[in-house]
């Protein structure tokens, strides 16, 4: 028997290692599109009439039916009762065609269509929804607007699917083994699509000198279409998997919904669940409105046309650079010669200095918050290793909150004054960037990997559902309330780059406040129920 598990693909570090990388390339395909909006929300109000409002409104859609239909408690049912590889590749198919539909609401071929003009007619009032506040659209939403929050809507369905199939998948190909390291490098790579993202949406939907927004959102449905793909391999290799060890995809322990009461009933779920909920609602929907934030708050000068900075040859160079900074950084953490592990460091930080010198040529806000995951890419695989091997995941999270609070009234209060110093604000943005994304390499790296030592196996993926649902709860509601804060507290100003962001930061750092009084009662809550949040993964 001890020599049948060697020839598994799960104990080849190499298929293990490949596994994991055609998941993470297919939620690095929908984190871009997740945010394919987000850097030219100016464009969206110029150009199809959505202010914030109605821009905040549409990406809070993303995760509504997960949230108010419950779509993440069934998708983690059928997870349980399906198994990884049917659910990711039904995952895959769903965002492609969420996806199809968003693009279609914002092309040209959308405006002045009949469906347009029922758009416009429909869907002012829902019953119910409307009464409690949560409708999903409202009464003079612009049609493309909406019917744009439909696509997404089943974008949001397919997309949340996804992170709990590539979670459980990950723990059945790396439980006793590298599992933090995993899923901090899953991470890792999938939110490098944030920079892919924030650099190259705009660069579409400018290309050629004349302005289109349905560019950038079909740049991400192709991305879509070969996430689909990843996950069809996937499934493949999932399967040559289970036919050598004999397991079987099915549980032969049946779904039961009592299974969900037990998670329910136990408080250290709910901590981390919790956790969760403020940790991505103070960053995810900061996400979609940061690159605006920037706008507003530095001073940037477009270049000269013609200059070098202003051709679209020196995006393609700077995106280069960024894949540089991340592929020699997180390679450094796999050298076992120090040699080498520190040669890549240095080429992985110099590259970096150079990405951020060319984002200041180019004056351009969308490239400097590329930046935000390079540093986690750097150290979500030292964190994940750290807690594979060192434990302290409960402690990284109280650190988390704490650079979470300082990053947020960085940005609320010092960005600000430096309005007018060209270098200073860049610089400031910069390093508060850059740290904000690596607080947030903290949620992968330690919390994910907490999961599986707090539920029965068997209802694993039904804890993963119960996590992102109350997760997106806060996801639905925060990019709503930064739009209508951001629109009560600036009543006058219709220039896109002109908004004060100051209330709806400061109500992103009281996010972190309360994650930090969580942090530290779940280090109490583990002292005392013995739950091993703080001991290493590999024992």
């Amino acid at each position: 028997m001890s020599q049948e598990l060697k020839t598994t693909l799960r104990d080849s570090a190499g298929m293990r290692w490949t596994a994991l990388l055609l998941l993470a390339l297919a939620m690095f395909c929908s984190y871009i599109f997740m945010d394919i909006l987000s850097p030219i929300k100016d464009l969206m109000q110029e150009t199809r009439g959505w202010d914030s409002t109605a821009f905040g409104t549409m990406q809070g859609s993303e995760v509504f039916l997960n949230v108010f239909v419950f779509f993440l408690i069934f998708a983690g049912i059928i997870l349980d009762k399906m198994g990884v590889r049917f659910t990711a590749v039904l995952s895959g198919a769903v965002m492609l065609i969420g996806a199809i539909i968003k693009w279609y609401a914002v092309t040209e071929s959308f405006m002045g269509s009949g469906l347009e003009t029922w758009f416009t007619n429909h869907l002012n009032y829902i019953p119910g929804f409307d009464e409690l506040g949560v409708s999903p659209f409202y009464e003079g939403m612009p049609a493309s607007a909406k019917f744009a929050a439909v696509g997404f809507m089943i974008f949001g369905c397919g997309c949340e699917m996804a992170g709990i199939t590539v979670s459980r998948g990950i723990v059945k190909w790396f439980k006793g083994r590298e599992m933090a390291l995993a899923m901090g490098s899953e991470m890792a790579l999938a939110r490098l699509g944030v920079a892919t993202c924030m650099i190259f949406s705009p660069f579409f939907a400018k290309l050629g000198g004349s302005v289109s927004v349905s560019r950038s959102v079909a740049f991400g449905v192709v991305l879509l279409c070969i996430a689909l793909m990843m996950f069809v391999v996937y499934f493949f290799m999932d399967k040559k998997l289970d036919s050598q060890t004999g397991e079987a995809e099915e549980k032969d322990d049946p779904f039961k919904i009592s299974d969900i009461g037990k998670i329910l009933t136990d408080s250290g779920f709910w901590i981390v669940a919790l956790l969760c909920v403020l940790y991505y609602s103070a960053i995810f929907p900061f996400q979609k409105y940061a690159v605006n934030m920037l706008q507003c708050n530095l001073t940037l000068t477009e270049p000269a046309a013609d200059s070098f900075w202003a051709t679209s040859t020196v995006t393609i160079v700077q995106y280069i650079i960024m894949l540089v900074v991340a592929a020699a950084g997180f390679a450094s953490n796999f050298m076992k010669k120090s040699s080498t592990k520190y040669t890549m460091l240095t080429i992985s930080i110099l590259a970096l200095i150079v990405y951020c010198y060319m984002g200041y040529m180019r004056q351009s806000a969308e490239s400097i918050f590329a930046v935000f995951p390079l540093l986690a890419v750097l150290i979500t695989p030292i964190l994940g290793s750290y807690v594979d091997h060192k434990g302290k995941a409960a402690s990284m999270l109280v650190l988390g909150s704490l650079l979470l609070i300082a990053c947020h009234l960085t940005f609320a209060f010092i960005l600000p004054m430096f309005k007018g110093n060209a270098m200073g604000g860049i610089v400031i943005a910069y390093v508060t960037i850059l740290v904000l994304g690596s607080s947030f390499s903290l949620v992968p790296a330690s919390l994910w990997p907490s999961v599986p030592k707090l539920v029965d196996a068997k209802v694993i993926g039904s804890a993963y559902a119960l996590i992102f649902w109350i997760q997106n709860i806060g996801l639905w509601l925060f990019p709503l309330l930064i739009g209508k804060v951001l629109d009560k507290t600036n009543p006058d100003v219709t220039d896109p780059t002109k908004f004060d962001y100051t209330w709806p930061l400061v109500m992103l750092a009281c996010l972190g406040v309360a994650a930090l009084l969580l942090g530290l009662l779940l280090k109490v809550i583990d002292k005392k129920k013995g739950l091993g949040l703080e001991e290493p993964n590999i024992k």
